[in-house]
């Protein structure tokens, strides 16, 4: 166990986001008096120099390195060269700046997209690299595995405590709402929300609602994020999910429940499904102490309360749907 003295120099990458979000309120909850943050203005992830330069005059002793392009499966596949060279160049500036100005831990965020799309489910940590990836965001995938390995590289090399998180599907506030670039859970919910706002009963979703998910509340994970950082030194990643599995079906009905609960939903199976099933096995996390806390449907609750809150605010949400037009 190595206790993160309430002092200590933290660096969020990507706070803005909505894990960067999540980590930066649980740290606050949890005491911590320094942690340090830097708008895309503010620091380019992507310039090598300025990452250096920022490290340079801030000095972090702890880094949670979660920031990123990051999007659905429209988005995946509309700007692949934006979510392959983005990550790759956030990853790579970020951890070498952490070797060069002597970061004693480094977590890293990488998607549970790292893994083939077919692996035997659940999926073990070493289901890494036995199998083809998912086309849909392979660019992405690939990316968020070069970053597993530079942890290790450094690691390896210069002796860093560089380790890797791979959370599963993420929800929660602050999240992107946006219909074309967001994950499937917020997708939906704004869906859901535009039909009641507009009196209809009917919402479209895509594929045939067969493929099965898991989801994980940010706030779980950035919780995760500090136990890890606490309990968690080794040199392979380590998974973080619930372990629990819904189909999209079963996640559109309870949004449904949760938001509009006379609509009804039409599938658009001409739309693809993704991957079949992308359940991860967190018996290695478990092991270790920590399981997440949140059921999916309060999850969606709490996630749904913040939006109605935030909706003028809420990424994606342009001002007509905040307005309830």
């Amino acid at each position: 166990m190595q206790d993160v003295s309430r002092d200590a120099a933290i660096y969020v990458a990507g706070h803005n986001g909505l894990v960067g979000a999540a980590v930066v309120r649980r740290l606050h909850a949890a005491g911590f008096t320094n942690v340090l943050t830097a708008s895309r203005d503010q620091l380019d992830l992507r310039d090598q120099a300025a990452v250096n330069y920022w490290f340079r005059a801030n000095r972090p002793e702890y880094v949670f390195l979660v920031a990123g392009t990051v999007g659905g499966i429209w988005a995946n596949s509309q700007r692949p060269a934006e979510f392959i060279y983005d990550n790759m160049m956030i990853h790579a500036t970020v951890v070498h700046a952490s070797y060069l100005y002597g970061v004693q831990k480094l977590l890293y965020l990488g998607s549970s997209c790292i893994y083939p799309r077919l692996a035997p489910q659940p999926m073990t940590e070493d289901a890494l690299l036995t199998g083809l990836l998912e086309p849909t965001n392979e660019p992405y995938a690939i990316a968020k595995i070069a970053g597993i390995k530079l942890c290790q590289a450094y690691r390896a090399q210069y002796g860093c405590n560089f380790i890797s998180g791979m959370p599963t599907n993420l929800y929660g506030p602050n999240d992107n709402f946006d219909l074309q670039s967001s994950h499937v859970l917020p997708a939906l919910m704004r869906k859901v929300h535009e039909a009641r706002e507009a009196g209809r009963d009917e919402v479209e979703v895509w594929g045939t609602g067969s493929a099965m998910r898991e989801f994980l509340y940010v706030d779980d994970l950035a919780d995760a994020c500090l136990f890890l950082m606490e309990h968690y030194s080794d040199d392979g990643h380590i998974n973080i999910g619930t372990g629990i599995e819904v189909s999209i079906r079963e996640l559109a009905e309870t949004l449904i429940e949760v938001i509009h609960p006379t609509a009804r939903i039409r599938w658009d199976t001409s739309k693809p499904d993704g991957a079949p099933r992308k359940l991860l096995d967190v018996s290695k996390l478990a092991a270790l102490g920590w399981t997440a806390p949140t059921p999916l449907r309060e999850g969606i609750a709490l996630t749904y309360d913040w939006l109605e809150h935030h909706l003028a605010d809420a990424r994606g949400m342009a001002p007509s749907v905040a307005a309830g037009a």
